[in-house]
């Protein structure tokens, strides 16, 4: 009889993600990310790794099997070889008490360090060298100081976890506090539900985590994070402008589709990974993975004068052929959120009566009393366009990017679903708005900018001002730039018909 041979699977990589805000790493993408270090540091026997944010161990377990490979001749008996990695350099900090037992589990193949089956018994400790302290939250003012939790949302009776992470709540394990390291490695929490407002929200809390990395002042850091930062927003801005202009960001590798690193698990925006060295002062190298289509380019992390990081290497060239010429931004046409001053939640009236107009809104057009209209009054009686604030999508491209745009007749209004373009005087330029706006090189100017499936005002900033008193095609906009084939051939392949 032959014998089938037996499918033994990484248990690590079996682990199931119960939600986008704590998501496991797998072995091999852990591995990937441990590829960005120089492979020197894996024969030094002085290095030191710490993982704040411990979950499955999975880091620390492979950087524990590359120095077991690569400290082979400077440690030759292998027990000795594991009992001093083990116990000088490799440290970790759970998020919890339970990641820390499965991380022990990882790394000493016991729950406990100094348990019977563990791998090396230098530790004294259950703990070893893998750490979890309860920590609190530090309320002020209905939040915490040290983290932005809600006390409404994370206030909880002893004994329920409350998501008070000790690596950025100033509770550092004695053992590391005064410890300089090598390498800080790891996947953060990425964000924290948020009762502070209507209905349920989410703040973010990786950057917190990159943060205070950076304040230990490693030699090395890479974490794999939400890709949102790029575009800012929601405690975000800061965020972004220190990590754009930070030249010891050597690496960045940028997932446009998280599922490709994390397997049924959708994060908006997508997903990076990057590498910080302490002693880098240059451009950066940007990976751009697209399913099996990868680009990478040594370039600045944002062009020019601007604020901006340009996810896609190939849109580079195509951004300066715009920006040579010098032309106004599109942006001055955009209104900003509350074009008219009504809210998303207005509910109009379904009959027209003397003085109402039309108002677009969500989910029921409908009309308002015009004399309730505080705001851009004069806008009223002229031609306007009308495009969605926000449009969704996901998945692999091409990407329609926005929702469609439509004639805002005369008399009429919109809530703040909507953004307005224009006024104009004359319907036949805001005709021909509607038609620059459905080409793919006006689309994928906005995706530039667009890292969510919010759109405002400011995702317009590259797309250039045109002559309204004529129409616009893709075809006519390629020649007026000078686009290559190659250029046009990635703006079809990025962005689909609006039809």
């Amino acid at each position: 009889m032959k014998v089938k041979d037996n499918y033994n699977p990484d248990v690590l990589s079996c682990l199931a993600n119960l939600s986008s805000d704590e998501v496991f790493t797998s072995p091999k993408l852990a591995n990937e990310i441990l590829d960005l270090l120089p492979k020197e540091i894996w024969r030094d026997k002085n290095a030191t790794f710490l993982d704040p944010v411990s979950k499955s161990g999975v880091f620390l377990r492979e950087i524990a099997k590359r120095l077991l490979e690569g400290l082979k001749n400077e440690i030759p008996d292998t027990q000795k070889r594991i009992d001093h990695i083990y116990g000088k350099q490799l440290f970790g900090i759970g998020i919890t008490e339970l990641t820390a037992l499965l991380s022990r589990r990882s790394l000493y193949c016991s729950k406990t360090a100094n348990g019977k089956y563990s791998v090396t018994n230098i530790f004294d400790s259950e703990k070893g060298n893998i750490f979890f302290d309860a920590t609190d939250h530090n309320w002020e003012n209905g939040r915490c100081s040290f983290c932005g939790a809600s006390q409404a949302e994370y206030e909880r009776e002893e004994g329920l976890e409350t998501h008070a992470y000790q690596f950025i709540h100033n509770n550092l394990p004695n053992k590391i506090k005064n410890m300089k390291f090598d390498v800080i490695i790891g996947n953060p929490p990425y964000q924290l539900n948020d009762k502070g407002g209507m209905g349920t929200s989410a703040i973010p809390i990786y950057h917190k985590f990159v943060e205070q990395a950076k304040k230990l002042n490693p030699r090395f850091l890479t974490m794999i994070i939400p890709s949102r930062w790029f575009a800012g927003g929601k405690g975000l801005d800061d965020f972004r402008a220190e990590m754009l202009s930070d030249k010891r960001l050597c690496k960045l590798v940028d997932y446009f589709d998280s599922t490709e690193c994390f397997p049924g698990v959708d994060i908006s925006g997508g997903i990076c990974y990057f590498l910080w060295e302490k002693n880098n002062s240059g451009n950066c190298e940007v990976v751009s993975v697209q399913g099996t289509k990868k680009s990478s380019l040594i370039r600045p992390l944002v062009e020019g004068n601007g604020d901006t990081f340009i996810r896609f290497n190939e849109a580079i060239l195509i951004v300066r052929k715009i920006q040579e010429k010098k032309e106004k931004s599109f942006i001055d046409l955009i209104s900003p959120r509350k074009p008219f001053g009504i809210i998303a939640s207005i509910k109009p009236a379904k009959d027209k009566k003397d003085n109402y107009i039309k108002i677009y809104s969500y989910p029921d057009d409908g009309f308002i009393n015009k004399a309730d209209i505080k705001q851009n009054i004069d806008f009223i009686g002229k031609y306007k366009v009308y495009i969605a604030k926000a449009y969704g999508e996901r998945g692999a491209f091409p990407y329609r990017v926005l929702s469609k745009p439509f004639l805002g007749e005369k008399n009429s209004c919109c809530s703040e679903t909507y953004l307005l373009v224009g006024p104009f005087a004359k319907e036949e330029f805001a005709k021909n708005v509607i038609g620059y706006i459905n080409t793919n090189f006006f689309r994928f100017l906005v995706l530039l900018k667009k890292n969510t499936q919010n759109a405002p005002r400011g995702v317009y900033s590259f797309v250039p001002m045109q002559d309204f008193s004529e129409p616009w095609t893709d075809e006519k906009l390629y020649r007026k730039y000078k686009l290559t084939k190659e250029e046009i051939d990635f703006i079809e392949s990025m962005i689909r018909p609006m039809n």
